[in-house]
């Protein structure tokens, strides 16, 4: 089947300005240094949407969601590896470039088990559909992987288009979302169980619909007790997204409770359409962002947990006159108790996005710093959540370059 030609089309969501919002933490200013780590050309990749992970000799794997040698020249996408040299480079290893058949346009990152093998999932392709495929790379002997598809998704019952990654349990099985597919085409959250054969089955623990919203970009996460964890950009409560838990039933069945429902205050101040999924802490509070709401540009946000069962949400950052607009990527701690994201703008009209830092107070309160503005010159757009390695280094990607480029991996040291 010959490769279709696709604009990424993510999705537009109308603010409203808001700008009585008051109490927000002052911007600090911090010396923090930037290295990017490779550009893409096209035929390594082009435009990579997802974070990155580490294996246990510190080099970094990837997805890209265009770019390659196959399909034609247009690329369906590669998976990568950058190795670091004691120079300081990093040097790029296409581990796997799609086909259309075994999967095109890898949005959402990887996965790895003990073995070292890596997981994913691409949004479309597949052997006798378009809806997108799970997949596995194993590494072999002499240096090289092998692919092979778990799932071929059809677009029906068992979802289709997936746009998140995937997450292990404890036993080996895999669990994803799905932007489409299902009985109202909403997508589903399901489940993957590997069999003696090398098989995979797939069961489905939860199907989307129009009033609870689409599940399908935000990567789930588990807490200690097995429960899943994720977002809706819409539907909820309120239509403009929520949070919500899936807990496993002792009949097979998973329980779904919506923790929060966005846009619950006039005017959206408490955030509106989460795109990405949530962090959780040591406690079981849970952090993520919005796109929109607050005073117009997004926001950062905790829920609480309390005794009575409900949750409670405070603002820890409005995005709004100080740099950075619409956060996108998922949020992560390092290991001071430090958050730190993206933004794919650098103000809602203008510029290339940012990584920031929320530092917290002893009042409760959170002070916002600016790590990195991307400019008008090179690499540009950060979609992705960042990744932390031992020395407390961050890591991402850009979807895009200014020119001469498609896309680029980069590093931030903080001070």
């Amino acid at each position: 089947m010959p490769q279709k030609k696709r604009l990424v089309c993510l999705r537009t969501v109308v603010f409203v300005a808001v700008f009585a919002m008051t109490g927000l933490t002052p911007v600090a200013r911090a010396q923090f240094s930037y290295k990017t780590l490779h550009e893409f050309t096209g035929r390594d990749g082009s435009h990579p949407y997802s974070g990155l992970i580490f294996d246990a000799a510190g080099k970094l794997y990837g997805t890209t969601f265009e770019g390659g040698t196959n399909c034609n020249g247009l690329g369906c996408g590669t998976v990568f590896r950058l190795t670091p040299a004691k120079d300081g480079k990093w040097t790029e290893t296409v581990l796997h470039s799609f086909d259309y058949t075994d999967g095109s346009g890898a949005f959402g990152g990887l996965v790895s088990d003990a073995a070292g093998n890596l997981y994913g999932m691409t949004s479309y392709g597949g052997a006798s559909s378009d809806f997108g495929v799970v997949f596995k790379l194993a590494p072999n002997s002499e240096g090289t992987w092998s692919e092979s598809v778990l799932h071929n998704f059809t677009g029906g019952a068992d979802g289709g288009t997936p746009e998140a990654g995937l997450v292990f349990d404890a036993t080996g099985n895999l669990y994803g979302t799905t932007g489409s597919g299902g009985s109202s085409n909403f997508g589903v959250v399901f489940k993957l169980a590997p069999n003696s054969n090398g098989t995979w089955t797939e069961s489905i623990l939860y199907t989307f619909t129009r009033g609870n919203g689409s599940g399908g970009a935000a990567t789930l996460v588990f807490d200690r007790a097995g429960n899943l964890y994720g977002t809706t950009s819409t539907g909820g409560p309120h239509g403009k997204g929520s949070v919500y838990k899936l807990a496993p039933m002792a009949n097979g069945t998973w329980k779904r409770t919506v923790l929060y429902g966005f846009c619950a205050l006039k005017y959206c101040t408490d955030g509106r359409n989460p795109e990405t999924g949530v962090t959780l802490d040591a406690a079981g509070n849970i952090y993520g962002v919005t796109a929109g709401g607050g005073r117009h540009f997004g926001l950062v946000f905790k829920l609480t947990p309390g005794s009575d069962g409900d949750w409670a949400e405070s603002v820890l950052y409005t995005f709004g006159d100080n740099p950075g607009a619409f956060p996108w990527g998922t949020l992560v701690f390092d290991a001071a108790g430090n958050l730190w994201g993206t933004t794919k703008n650098f103000t809602a009209s203008k510029g290339f996005g940012t990584v920031y830092k929320l530092t917290p107070n002893s009042d409760g309160s959170w002070t916002h710093s600016t790590a990195h503005a991307f400019g008008d010159k090179g690499p540009r757009y950060p979609y992705a959540n960042l990744v932390i390695d031992k020395a407390g280094n961050l890591y991402s990607t850009t979807e895009d370059c200014a020119s001469g480029c498609f896309g680029a991996v980069f590093e931030i040291e903080p001070e």
